[in-house]
């Protein structure tokens, strides 16, 4: 239960280090608390999940960039299009895959319904934060893609109990 806790404590001090610091303090941030979870909390094969993700990443928010959807005004980042902090974003939910939000893939309605509310918000309220211009349309995609991913991470769970 304690993990649980700490992992979940540990995703929001990276959410807020990446979203107010950006990527001078988001870099080492994430960096030190994937580094400590894959040590402490991790399943055998987790890193492939945190690969995963950070690579969905930036697809989804580097597509949603591309089409105006997230315009940024930090133009110190080097990035071209998606700004390092934002990527790193994706690795650091991945954390929580196994761990604190492990309960809700039992829940498919739950989680799709968790995703399509909870993900559009955290970039409206990190857009806030770090003066990012959201397009209104954004946050009805990211809707979609986090309903969808959710949907499928415990789609993905309830299939999984049927193989030996």
């Amino acid at each position: 239960m304690l993990g649980k806790v700490l992992n979940a404590l540990a995703f929001q001090v990276g959410w807020l280090a990446c979203v107010l610091g950006g990527t001078p303090w988001g870099l080492p941030t994430v960096t030190m608390i994937v580094t400590c979870h894959l040590l402490w909390l991790g399943i055998p094969g987790e890193w492939r999940w945190l690969v995963g993700f950070a690579l969905l990443g930036a697809l989804v928010d580097g597509t949603l960039t591309l089409l105006g959807g997230l315009r940024f005004t930090d133009a110190s980042e080097l990035t071209p299009v998606l700004p390092l902090w934002l990527w790193l974003l994706w690795p650091l939910f991945a954390t929580t895959l196994h761990h604190s939000l492990a309960w809700l893939w039992s829940h498919p309605w739950l989680a799709m319904l968790g995703g399509a509310l909870g993900g559009p918000s955290s970039y409206l309220g990190g857009a806030r934060l770090a003066d990012v211009e959201l397009a209104p349309w954004a946050l009805a995609v990211q809707a979609v893609v986090w309903g969808s991913l959710c949907g499928w991470l415990a789609l993905r769970k309830e299939t999984s109990r049927d193989r030996p």
